[in-house]
């Protein structure tokens, strides 16, 4: 009803490395009688058969369930995201739908906590687990923004200690406890009055929940479409996001964009292998200096793709020496005319200027 005074009824929990076992030790030592319905996104493999509503189930006597489509949502009752679906919450019922993925996650705990937050304000309570890198930092900011509240564990007995710390850096939570804490202050929250309504948030925040673009464009590019990010920025902490609604943290972009150079560089070697081997099969056909020529292209083919292997396997290009005692010399010739191209070109370099030559 408008108006009406409600308690924190809305709980929202996001979790990651080592998050199943939070999680249960978690809810299974809410109280029987919680105020409040329960929501929780713990980041799986998209393939993985999950029985964390089964776990949570046998651990105590609040029911838990796998979140379906549609469902009316209740009190004392925990509902719990579906491997590779996003968990969204509107007013009295739940979604689940196979958004894009933000930070590389599907679920995402962001996703959770940002619906929750346009859908309750400040009825919601938001807690971040154990897990890496920042995931669930952009959904609190959004629960506070909405006069919601934001609980963290103590990095301290987290698992995985980054995405608490990065909240507690980020966000001005309520409360920072301890796993075996917890349960005590999520029920002393729950059953405090919250306001009456959500407080108006300003276009920063709608950027991050993804309801309007960005403040600016970035020269920079989605991992995992292609498409052009624009950036926002809460407080200092800034979220990437394309128009098709993929999103990244700062962390979440500078590892999806590791992984696609990654990607890039064993293309780049199959495609050189690839080359070296019609080089072979072509200068077999000639003679002369037409066929020296294939020879001396294959050759240069598998240094280029020996170069970029090394940066790949060792974070570096081997020196002769080096490659030579793993099985897999860079460069040919004897060992002072090695040094001497050393000294003139590193292995990195020769490539290139080898490279711009042919071209």
């Amino acid at each position: 009803m408008p108006g009406q005074n409600h308690h924190h009824d809305i709980l929202v929990i996001g979790a990651s490395a080592g998050g199943v076992e939070a999680v249960r030790d978690l809810v299974g030592n809410l109280p029987l009688d919680l105020p409040a319905a329960v929501f929780v996104v713990v980041h799986l493999h998209p393939a993985s058969d999950s029985r964390l509503a089964e776990i949570l189930s046998s651990e105590h006597g609040l029911q838990a369930s796998t979140a379906r489509h549609g469902a009316s949502i209740r009190p004392g009752h925990v509902w719990v995201a579906p491997p590779d679906h996003h968990l969204m919450v509107r007013r009295g019922k739940m979604e689940v739908v196979r958004g894009p993925r933000e930070n590389g996650h599907r679920p995402a705990v962001d996703v959770l906590f940002r619906t929750a937050a346009a859908a309750y304000g400040p009825r919601v309570v938001g807690v971040v687990l154990t897990g890496y890198l920042d995931c669930g930092t952009a959904g609190l900011l959004s629960i506070k923004a909405r006069g919601g509240l934001a609980v963290v564990q103590d990095p301290a007995g987290a698992f995985a200690p980054s995405m608490p710390m990065s909240a507690i850096q980020n966000v001005r939570v309520d409360r920072v406890a301890t796993l075996e804490s917890m349960p005590g202050v999520l029920d002393h929250l729950v059953r405090q009055s919250a306001g009456r309504a959500a407080r108006p948030v300003g276009r920063q925040v709608k950027a991050t929940d993804g309801s309007q673009a960005g403040s600016s464009s970035v020269e920079l590019v989605c991992p995992s479409c292609q498409g052009k990010l624009t950036v926002s920025d809460v407080g200092g902490f800034k979220e990437f996001r394309c128009n098709v609604g993929h999103a990244f943290s700062s962390q979440g972009l500078a590892a999806a964009q590791a992984e696609e150079v990654e990607r890039a560089l064993w293309a780049a070697i199959r495609a050189l292998e690839d080359a070296a081997g019609l080089s072979q099969r072509v200068g077999a056909t000639m003679s002369g200096a037409m066929r020296a020529r294939f020879v001396e292209r294959e050759k240069d083919q598998r240094s280029y793709a020996g170069v970029v292997r090394d940066i790949l396997l060792h974070g570096r290009v081997l020196s002769p020496q080096d490659s030579s005692a793993m099985g897999a010399p860079l460069e040919e010739g004897g060992p002072r005319r090695k040094r001497a191209r050393q000294r003139r070109h590193p292995a990195g370099a020769k490539a290139g200027a080898k490279v711009r030559r042919r071209l």
